[in-house]
């Protein structure tokens, strides 16, 4: 006769909070209920281990059946099994967990050489049954026990305990799921490619196989392109991560394919990664760098994370603490036993393990990275065309905290340099007595050689760094100097490069040249700041600079930038005092002044194309080059 019996809790309040509160996603069940049949087979054959009389088993494992038409799923095992005490103990006081207490036991009885994975930690996993199951009913039996017994629940404040007969040591929950409505179809957890998929996805590396009779289309011999319909048990689990397994023995190919069915992605990778880190905090990652870049990268729509397992089991998709914003691009997961998991264990909370974790695979990333650079240029090179730019996103985020960390991973093209080279390998070919790493932003090489700003530069022989990324000069000002040879912009500030004699003579050119000068400045005082003789130009008649602060570049990459203050270079005009246009500037100033304005204004406009800055009115500017040309002819 069935006895009747209470919750052990605040009742039902306190069972519906359990269903509906802690888990948000109803397929998780199935996990639950497979972790804890994983559970009961370890504790099984650890006592058989332990205990001479018990009977040895070699065909552990996991059952998984359905009944469209009664609406039922049975997950059955041939672990342990329970006892009255341990069913009405476990679950008839929700929160209570048997795998905690014997987990207790065998840390008391000090028995470390026995391999035991016990994954349920809350007892409160079985409970998600709930979520999908009007009823459902435990069919029992211990390891320690002749008689088997029945555990019926409505998942309300009460639920029901009777002896029955069960030949065999184990447990068989059924679940009788609850009827369709709008919000959800119930009866997906009785389809097959529906169960085999989350066990797949929730289960695959549980170390026991998970096995189901599925339904196979076969060659009816004899008789061709003709099939026949038939039954067959299928194991639907790997049982075995790769992770878990030796690095000397995984290939190359068997990582790549498992990273391109489980990342789907069509090409191999560009790298694999292994960790398997032991002590107080112990993991094991696997982490792949693909060899381009998804589509939707930089995107809002785009989420980083690794894949997060919990000795084996499945526990989220997108684990963004695990990895910094600037390695988004990088594939993988992490599987360890000592992670804080909240109650459903569906999220994390926060830990130190956590953050441990981070650091510990974000360094392993880098030096990986530096290992390449260092040994194999052209994968690196690869890499770095895919990738690079997001290594400077590193450096510039958190006011520059990696700059240390991330700088020589940084490759640039520059004038004088047939490859991409590295700020180190800059500086160890500086010309002697040379300053300052110089550097020029433009959008390929070709339009850098062209500024004018490159005269003196290139007549020196000087290498400059060539930024042709948005974010390139926001991390050169964060980085500020490497090796103690401070970044300096060609179109910013003074270059440095004239000795004290040809300072002093142009200074004094300056001085005489003051009232041209200052009308050019007043006439453009809308637009510069200052009218000065350039000490960059040789070849080029005029040119465009700013002052300290935010450059030309940086200027157009806010202008485009939403929802932002959008702050000007301060723009100073510099002319070529040996460049016959000055020459004939001071003619005009002369002698015909009433036309200074425009050709003043012509100045401006042919420096500002030559910085790729749109004119402010081009129709005037056509105009006035028009009238120009019509006076030259004439």
């Amino acid at each position: 006769m069935a006895e009747i019996k209470q919750f052990k809790t605040e009742s039902k309040r306190l069972l519906e909070l359990m269903i509906n509160s802690i888990y948000t996603n109803k397929e998780i069940f199935l996990r639950e209920l497979i972790s804890n049949a994983s559970d009961a087979i370890d504790k099984y054959h650890y006592l058989s281990l332990t205990e001479e009389v018990l009977p040895k088993k070699n065909d552990y494992e996991i059952f998984l059946s359905f009944d469209k038409d009664a609406k039922t799923l049975t997950i059955k095992d041939n672990g342990i099994g329970m006892t009255y005490q341990e069913l009405n103990d476990s679950l008839g006081t929700i929160a209570k967990s048997g795998s905690v207490e014997f987990l207790e036991k065998m840390k008391a009885s000090n028995q470390k050489d026995i391999d035991i994975n016990i994954i349920g930690q809350f007892g409160v996993g079985f409970y998600s049954a709930f979520m999908v199951a009007k009823t459902v009913d435990v069919r029992t039996r211990s390891l320690y026990d002749t008689k088997g017994y029945l555990f019926t629940s409505t998942g309300s404040d009460t639920y029901e305990v009777s002896e029955i007969e069960k030949e065999e040591s184990g447990t068989e929950i059924v679940l009788t799921l609850r009827e369709n409505n709008e919000e959800f179809e119930f009866d997906q957890f009785l389809d097959e490619w529906k169960l085999k998929n989350l066990v797949k996805k929730y289960s695959d590396y549980v170390r026991y196989p998970i096995r189901m009779n599925v339904h196979k289309s076969v060659p009816v011999e004899d008789k061709k392109d003709k099939y026949e319909e038939v039954i067959e048990v299928e194991t639907l689990n790997s049982m075995t991560p790769l992770w878990k397994k030796n690095k000397n023995e995984l290939k190359d190919e068997e990582l790549n394919e498992f990273y391109k069915q489980k990342y789907y992605d069509y090409e191999d990778p560009l790298l694999n990664i292994q960790l398997n880190v032991e002590g107080t905090m112990e993991y094991t990652a696997l982490l792949f760098i693909p060899k381009k870049a998804p589509y939707n990268l930089y995107s809002e729509k785009y989420e980083k994370g690794l894949q997060l397992y919990s000795k084996g089991v499945f526990i989220m998709d997108k684990c963004k603490e695990l990895i910094p914003d600037y390695l988004r691009f990088v594939k993988g997961l992490i599987d360890s036993s000592d992670l804080s998991l909240n109650i459903s264990r569906e999220l994390l909370q926060k830990s130190k393990q956590l953050s441990d974790i981070a650091k510990n695979v974000e360094k392993k990333i880098v030096s990986r990275l530096e290992s390449l650079l260092k040994n194999d240029y052209d994968k690196y090179l690869e890499f770095f065309k895919a990738f690079g730019v997001n290594l400077k996103f590193g450096i510039y985020d958190d006011f520059g905290l990696k700059k240390e960390m991330l700088q020589d991973l940084i490759i640039y093209n520059t004038v004088n340099q047939e490859k991409m080279i590295s700020l180190k390998e800059y500086v160890a070919s500086m010309k002697e007595n040379q300053k300052y790493i110089y550097y020029a932003s433009g959008k390929n090489k070709a339009s850098i050689l062209a500024l004018p700003q490159m005269d003196l530069l290139k007549k020196e022989g000087y290498d400059v760094l060539m930024l042709t990324d948005d974010v390139d000069e926001f991390a050169i000002n964060v980085m500020q100097e490497y090796d103690k040879k401070a970044f300096k912009s060609i179109n910013q500030g003074d270059l440095d490069l004239l000795d004290k004699k040809e300072e002093k003579k142009l200074k004094e050119l300056e001085e005489q040249k003051k009232p041209l000068l200052e009308k050019l400045k007043d006439i453009l005082k809308e637009d510069v700041s200052d009218v000065v003789l350039s000490k960059r130009l040789t070849d080029s008649a005029v040119c465009l600079v700013s002052s300290d602060g935010v450059s030309f570049e940086m200027e157009k990459v806010i202008a485009n930038m939403p929802n932002q203050e959008k702050p000007k270079a301060t723009k100073i005009l510099e002319i070529n005092p040996n460049h016959e246009l000055f020459k004939a500037l001071e003619k005009i100033y002369y002698d015909n002044p009433l036309e200074l304005p425009d050709y003043a204004d012509l100045l401006y406009s042919q420096a500002l194309l030559i910085e790729g800055f749109e004119l402010k009115d081009p129709v005037d500017f056509a105009r006035k080059m028009s009238n120009l040309i019509i006076k030259i002819v004439k």
